[in-house]
């Protein structure tokens, strides 16, 4: 099993930036993508970012640009560095894992974190 938390969610004004963390614990040698995800309400849920395990990176389109998936394998922690938010990308965060490179199916999921962006 994979054990997914987030942190770094918060309120930021619009323009500002946030780090989200997710730190990875369990059988974390099976993994080999991480992404997170984004739920706003009202809205579809959304593959933000993913990194697989040699450090490949893709971003959706509302992203790209302003933010940076990264990760620290030593720490067991993926990163999703924000920039110049905007109040649409208010939203619970979702970190997220899973064991293939094809027909990824997002086997284990976080809690979830709130980013909130004020205008």
């Amino acid at each position: 099993q994979v054990q997914l938390v987030e942190s770094g969610g918060g309120l930021v004004q619009d323009g500002g930036s946030l780090r989200l963390s997710c730190v990875v614990s369990g059988s974390i040698f099976g993994i080999n993508v991480m992404g997170w995800y984004r739920q706003a309400p009202g809205k579809q849920r959304e593959l933000v970012a993913t990194i697989t395990r040699s450090g490949s990176t893709n971003y959706a389109d509302s992203v790209k640009g302003r933010s940076t998936i990264s990760r620290d394998n030593a720490k067991s922690t993926v990163y999703l560095q924000m920039n110049s938010l905007k109040v649409e990308d208010t939203a619970v965060y979702y970190c997220v894992a899973d064991p293939h490179l094809t027909a990824i199916r997002w086997d284990y999921w976080g809690q979830g974190t709130q980013v909130t962006v004020s205008s």
